[in-house]
C-alpha cells in the first residue's frame, strides 16, 4: 500500500497582506504574482487552502485527498488517530515589509469552543532582518488586564510590548496567548498547528488603500491572553555542523536544525510521524530506495512515515526538521 509514497514537494499558497513585501520573490525565488505577497503557505491542510503537489506521480493531487488515501501511512499511527483526516501542522514563510498587527492566538479548548479549531501554538526562524529590525513578543514590564485594556483604549499599547531586535538563525516559541507581532523588516519561517484564529488587538491604526481599517477582536482576545507569561520565548540552540540540533520540542511538534556541509546524513525515522524539511539556507538532496528530491533555499519537502529510511546530502545547507 506505501509504496508510492515518496518525498512530497507542494506548490505554496501565496497571500497578499497589507503589510507584505518583496523579498519572498527577491530572496526565496517564489514565482509569486500580484503585489505585497505577505505570505507562502508551503504545507496547508487549512479549509479552502489544501496544498496541491508539485511533484512525481500525485502531482495535482490535494495534501487532503493523499492523506485520505494513505492515512497511516503518510502521517503516523499516533498521529492519524489523534487528528484523522486533518494534517496537524501548517508551515509558511512570512514577509513583512511592515509591521504585523499585534496579535495573540487562543488555546485549543478556547479555539475549539468559539471556533471549531485547533489552537495556534507556533514557532519562528529567522531567514532575514534588516538592520534594527525586531519581533514584538509578550510585555517589557508586569502587566495587569486592566492596565493593559488601558493602554488598548488609549492607543498607547506599543509602550507596554517588548521589542527584540533580531537576526538571521533567532528562533523563538510564540505559545497560545502570548502577545506577538513580527515587525518590518523581517522575514522568517512559521511552523505551526493547523489553524487560522487569529485575534488582532492593534493595528498600528493603519487603513488599506480604500481608507478601511482592519477588524480588530479585542472582545474575544482579553480572556484569551496569558498574562503571566514568563520571558521564554527566545530559543537558544546549538548549530554543530553535520549533526542534528534540537530547537523547539512541544507537543504540537519537534523542530530541529540540521547544517550539511560536504557530507550526507543517513536517517532513520523512528518518530512514528511524516516529517518536514525546510531548506534556509544552500539546497540539499533526500534520497529514498527508489526516488530523490532536491530542495533549495525557500522551499519545504514532506516525507511520509512510512518511508524509514533515508538519506541527505549537501555540500552546503541549512535545513530545519519538523515531526510530532
Amino acid at each position: 500500500m506505501y509504496k508510492k509514497l515518496y518525498p512530497f514537494k507542494f506548490h505554496p499558497i501565496f497571500k497578499e497582506k497589507i503589510w507584505g513585501g518583496n523579498k519572498l520573490t527577491s530572496i526565496l525565488n517564489k514565482k509569486t504574482s500580484g503585489n505585497n505577497i505577505g505570505e507562502s503557505w508551503e504545507i496547508s491542510a487549512v479549509k479552502k487552502n489544501f496544498s496541491i503537489v508539485a511533484n512525481g506521480i500525485y502531482k495535482g493531487q490535494s495534501l487532503k485527498k493523499l492523506l485520505k488515501n494513505y492515512t497511516s501511512g503518510l502521517i503516523g499511527h499516533k498521529n492519524y488517530k489523534t487528528f484523522g483526516e486533518t494534517f496537524p501542522l501548517l508551515i509558511k514563510f512570512i514577509d513583512a515589509k511592515e509591521n504585523l498587527s499585534i496579535q495573540l492566538h487562543p488555546n485549543n479548548k478556547l479555539a475549539a469552543r468559539r471556533h471549531g479549531s485547533f489552537g495556534k501554538t507556533e514557532m519562528w526562524y529567522v531567514m532575514q532582518a534588516d538592520n534594527d529590525a525586531n519581533l514584538i513578543v509578550g510585555f517589557n514590564q508586569k502587566i495587569t488586564s486592566e492596565k493593559y485594556i488601558k493602554h488598548l483604549n488609549n492607543k498607547t499599547l506599543p509602550q507596554i510590548l517588548n521589542f527584540d531586535k533580531v537576526k538571521q538563525g533567532d528562533a523563538y516559541f510564540i505559545d497560545v496567548g502570548r502577545i506577538h507581532a513580527i515587525g518590518a523588516g523581517v522575514m522568517l519561517a512559521e511552523i505551526q498547528q493547523t489553524s487560522d484564529i487569529t485575534y488582532r488587538v492593534y493595528d498600528w491604526d493603519r487603513a488599506d488603500a480604500n481608507g478601511n481599517f482592519r477588524d480588530l477582536h479585542n472582545d474575544l482576545a482579553i480572556d484569551a491572553i496569558d498574562f503571566n507569561m514568563k520571558d521564554d520565548f527566545r530559543i537558544e540552540y546549538a548549530k554543530t555542523k553535520n549533526e542534528i540540533n534540537k530547537v523547539v520540542s512541544c507537543p504540537y511538534f519537534t523542530t530541529n536544525y540540521i547544517s550539511i556541509y560536504s557530507k550526507f546524513i543517513l536517517k532513520e525515522n523512528t518518530f512514528d510521524s511524516f516529517i518536514i524539511y525546510i531548506c534556509v539556507e544552500g539546497e540539499a538532496t533526500i534520497t529514498t530506495s527508489d526516488y530523490s528530491e532536491t530542495i533549495k533555499k525557500g522551499e519545504t519537502l514532506l516525507m511520509p512515515a512510512a518511508i524509514k529510511i533515508f538519506k541527505i546530502k549537501a555540500e552546503k545547507a541549512e535545513l530545519l526538521e519538523v515531526y510530532i
